[in-house]
């Protein structure tokens, strides 16, 4: 086993899996609906009291949509008295004047709210509800509330191209940081990626805008473009490392070391209900699996740059391979790496005008339901 691991800077609470919007990019995993109980508010109370007691000092409230919690000011006030520097990552969706006032007043030091378009009917189609009007009045609250403006917009094949319009948007919006983040493909991003991944001309042009916007606008906004995976030769630092900085919190306790962990098999993730946090992250087999480079096959193992990426992502070699220690097949080291080749080569079919798949599968609760009764997690053609 490893040597004792440093302890997590990184605590993320993914409170609930309920959500209002159905997003088509949505990471979360496709069968949530079976998965247990939520964690009560003194659950919570007594996992963040752990997590600061075993050195955490960053803490994010995610989803699904926190704002579902009736409870979330609490949760957000026990965070204050603990020292942590707290985050929510929100779709805006009931975070009302009176909601936002509260989180002042109870010391949330951040809020990132997500757009899907910078128009209403795109916005309102990749989430299939209608939010952008209220998307805007939130974030016009951000701002009445002292908060930095940060918004966030996952990028993809049906929005790329519309790069210059969301940065005009955040200006308008007086955004004081943008993240452009191309989306990553697990879940039910995963399931849609023949739909929802960009030409690699469409990502050339998208990150030229974003360069000429930078320049025009100076340091009034600073942003951030995240390059899809898909799109790189060699793999990114996952998470710094399987088990290295990052606490994944499930809605209902189970705990993993990054987001998507849950969907490799042979891993048994332990639950914040049957075991302490401390040992959880120092002890447990499933947080040391794939920490250090033992695990490692070649051609990682031999490979001078693992010290940079440790092999890259274990979700990801997972879902394109079997296999969550092969490495991670958008490295052009690996032997599996036409896997993304092949994938990009669709989307460049597309992008001429040669659809590959054409239904988008909403995520919501009938389809999880549906996915989980057949036992198909991730079944892209």
């Amino acid at each position: 086993m490893p040597s004792q691991p440093s302890p997590p800077l990184w605590l993320n609470a993914e409170l609930t899996y309920r959500c209002p919007l159905h997003c088509v990019y949505c990471s979360n995993p496709v069968d949530y609906t079976a998965f247990g109980e939520e964690l009560s508010t003194e659950e919570w109370v007594r996992v963040l009291r752990e997590g600061r007691s075993l050195g955490a000092t960053q803490l994010g409230f995610s989803g699904g949509e926190p704002l579902m919690r009736d409870d979330l000011e609490v949760l957000v006030a026990e965070a204050r008295k603990l020292g942590y520097y707290s985050n929510l990552i929100t779709s805006g969706v009931g975070l009302t004047e009176r909601r936002i006032a509260a989180f002042k007043e109870g010391g949330l030091d951040h809020i990132q709210v997500s757009f899907q378009d910078s128009t209403r009917e795109m916005n309102d189609f990749l989430s299939s509800t209608r939010t952008f009007d209220l998307k805007r009045r939130v974030a016009r609250l951000v701002k009445q509330y002292d908060y930095p403006m940060v918004l966030n917009v996952v990028l993809h094949r049906l929005n790329i191209d519309h790069v210059e319009q969301i940065l005009e948007l955040a200006a308008e919006l007086e955004a004081e940081y943008v993240e452009l983040a191309n989306t990553q493909y697990y879940g039910w991003a995963y399931l849609n990626r023949d739909r929802l991944l960009p030409s690699r001309e469409q990502v050339q042009r998208a990150e030229a805008v974003t360069n000429t916007f930078r320049s025009r606008i100076g340091n009034k906004m600073k942003i951030y473009f995240v390059v899809p995976d898909y799109h790189e030769i060699r793999p990114k630092a996952c998470m710094n490392g399987w088990g290295s900085v990052f606490i994944n919190l499930a809605a209902d306790g189970v705990a993993l070391p990054c987001h998507e962990a849950r969907m490799l098999p042979g891993l048994d993730f332990p639950n914040v209900r049957d075991h302490d946090l401390r040992w959880i992250w120092q002890d447990s087999p499933a947080f040391n699996r794939y920490r250090g480079d033992e695990w490692m096959k070649e051609p990682c193992r031999s490979c001078p740059e693992k010290v940079k990426d440790y092999g890259g992502c274990r979700c990801q070699a997972f879902l394109l391979t079997g296999d969550a220690a092969n490495a991670d097949p958008v490295c052009d080291k690996s032997p599996q790496h036409a896997l993304v080749t092949q994938a990009i080569e669709r989307a460049q079919q597309a992008g001429a005008g040669v659809e590959t798949k054409p239904v988008l599968l909403y995520r919501d609760d009938k389809n999880s339901r549906a996915l989980s009764r057949t036992g198909v997690k991730l079944p892209v053609p």
